[in-house]
């Protein structure tokens, strides 16, 4: 690649632990291979699921590069064969597979999408991941639509703040829990007609009131444990409950009666196994869906705290606090 560095700045996992086992090393910055573009990183956005394969128990997919990070924002430095979608020189922000925490990045020319007009490159670092999960699982999988009742859990985080404002802006009604007055304030501010702060109130109950007795036609769930069994009692007649991941563990014992008496859809999806034509189907949807709605300043993503690339380990420590409301990048 001309004018190109032949290694990189990257962050790398020493061994399965926690944040202090991660840290900066030179390794070989990749080529781009068909239908590829290389991205030189401005941002990267923090997730949860990066959290976990630091310790571990979330190893990367065949051919994914051992650096975390899902999302990134920067400028096209160089594209593979094949590419047209996009030339050096444009500004995207994009889904990958691993790889995000450094200073080059490599993506699908299809999972990337052009960083929205009104947006800085931080801001821009924050959607994909995010947008993408939101979008597939509250619409496509959870089938939300104007008029009903959406129940968020985790109202606060990245997903949570993304799943309110893009649930109100598609005409729902939308419930929040979250374990904190802040956190339920901010969950308001966003746009949650309720929020419920699960350390002072049963979620279960206080959905019903809020719904005349209904309960929530759909349910976007990553805690997991003894919510399974709740959201199956909070949930309406034709409900739709999404698991997208479980905090709180996968394994529990429920009774599956009230699944059958209220004709209810248990479903869920993890994003990063999906396959190249998934997600470029997802990067269209929002591109035509989304982006319009971004870019007219009627959403934005929510940010807690950015730090430079070198301090990740602070990043995964606060993500793994939960303290923060929204977002948390690493910038270069």
């Amino acid at each position: 690649m001309p004018n190109l560095p032949e290694t990189m700045t990257a962050i790398a996992i020493r061994e399965p632990g926690g944040p202090d086992v991660l840290e900066s090393r030179r390794i070989p910055r990749p080529d781009p291979g068909h239908g590829e573009i290389l991205i030189k990183v401005t941002a990267a956005g923090v997730n949860r699921p990066d959290t976990i394969q630091r310790m571990g128990l979330y190893p990367p997919p065949p051919g994914a590069p051992e650096t975390p990070g899902l999302e990134v924002a920067g400028e096209v430095v160089a594209t593979g064969p094949g590419v047209t979608m996009w030339k050096t020189g444009d500004k995207v922000c994009a889904l990958v597979g691993g790889g995000g925490y450094a200073e080059y990045c490599l993506a699908h020319e299809a999972h990337a999408l052009p960083v929205p007009l009104g947006l800085s490159m931080t801001e821009a670092a924050a959607l994909p991941e995010t947008f993408f999960t939101v979008w597939t699982n509250v619409f496509e999988r959870g089938n939300l639509k104007a008029g009903e009742t959406l129940l968020v859990h985790g109202g606060s985080s990245g997903i949570g703040t993304t799943a309110i404002q893009l649930a109100r802006l598609f005409g729902a009604t939308v419930i929040a829990t979250a374990g904190s007055a802040e956190k339920c304030a901010a969950c308001l501010k966003l746009g949650a007609d309720a929020a419920i702060n699960y350390r002072d109130a049963d979620f279960v109950a206080e959905t019903k009131r809020l719904t005349d007795g209904r309960g929530a036609d759909v349910i976007l769930d990553m805690v997991g444990g003894d919510y399974i069994a709740r959201n199956i009692q909070v949930a309406a007649t034709d409900g739709r409950i999404v698991s997208i991941a479980f905090l709180n563990g996968p394994v529990v014992e429920v009774n599956f009666l009230p699944v059958m008496l209220k004709r209810l859809t248990l479903t869920g999806s993890t994003l990063r196994p999906r396959s190249i034509e998934e997600k470029a189907a997802l990067a269209r949807a929002l591109r035509e869906k989304v982006w319009p709605l971004i870019e007219a300043g009627r959403i934005k993503p929510c940010i807690d705290t950015v730090f430079p690339l070198s301090e990740a380990a602070k990043a995964h420590a606060l993500m793994e606090k939960s303290s923060h409301i929204g977002k948390i990048v690493l910038t270069l």
